[in-house]
Formats: C-alpha cells, structure tokens, sequence
C-alpha cells in the first residue's frame, strides 16, 4: 500500500470510528503504531484532519430543530455577506454551495418561530443578502 493508499484508508478508519484508539486504528490499516501515529499527525499538520468531533442529534437532547438555508448574495457584496453570515451565532456551519443557492447555513432552533426570526432578523437584514430558503430536517437516517 503506497503513502496516498495508507492515508486514504487512515482517514476512512478515523471517519467511520473517530473515537478510535491509535493501536485499533494501526490494527484496522494493518500498520505499526508510530506509523499510524506518524501519518495521522502529518494529516493534521496539513489540515487533511480539521478535528474530532461529536455529532449530537439536538432533537434527542434539546428538542431543537435543524435547519438548510439556502442562502443567496449579490455577487458584489459577496465578500462582505458571507463575512458578516460567518459572524452569526446561530449558523452552526456555512458551506459554500453548487445547485439552487450560492451558500448553504446549518442552523439549531427551538421552533419554527425561533427559526424564522434568525432568517428574516439576521441572515436576510444582512446587506446582499438575497434569498433565505429554510428546510427543517425531519430525521437523521445516517
């Protein structure tokens, strides 16, 4: 297995299990441990592995609701916006986007009336910004 090979397989191991000790990740790719452990760090100096996180289904634990917005923006003020949307609290994730918007923002609320407020009240006061289309995710599958 060649270096791409191994990284490929290290990152399919820590994407599938990122709780994962190094020795069941050195067991899992079939390596030593300081070479799981070498090219897991070269992964994270070259910002390949961003970080390890937990994913919380806020519906099990607060009763909030996840919500995509697609998000639209005058290309001259392009720049600005999405700056000022980055800046949001309550944007838990901001992508840029190919398809029917330009951007797309994750976002938690308690209800639809929280979740309207933060569209109309912060994404769309926002100067560029031109189209806010929420879509409520019912349940997580996967």
């Amino acid at each position: 297995m060649d270096a791409e090979e191994l990284e490929h397989r290290l990152l399919s191991i820590l994407k599938e299990d990122p709780k994962a000790s190094l020795g069941e990740i050195a067991d899992q790719a079939g390596i030593a441990r300081p070479t799981a452990r070498k090219y897991i760090q070269k992964l994270e100096e070259e910002g390949a592995i961003v970080g390890y996180t937990v994913e919380i289904d806020p519906k099990k634990v607060n009763h909030q609701s996840i919500a995509m917005v697609g998000i639209d923006v005058e290309s001259d003020q392009y720049v600005e916006a999405t700056s000022k949307l980055r800046n949001l609290d309550s944007l838990t994730a901001l992508y840029t986007a190919t398809g029917d918007h330009m951007l797309m923002a994750e976002l938690e609320a308690t209800g639809s009336t929280e979740l309207n407020e933060i569209v109309s009240d912060q994404i769309l006061s926002i100067q560029g910004v031109t189209t806010a289309c929420p879509a409520v995710l019912q349940e997580r599958l996967k």
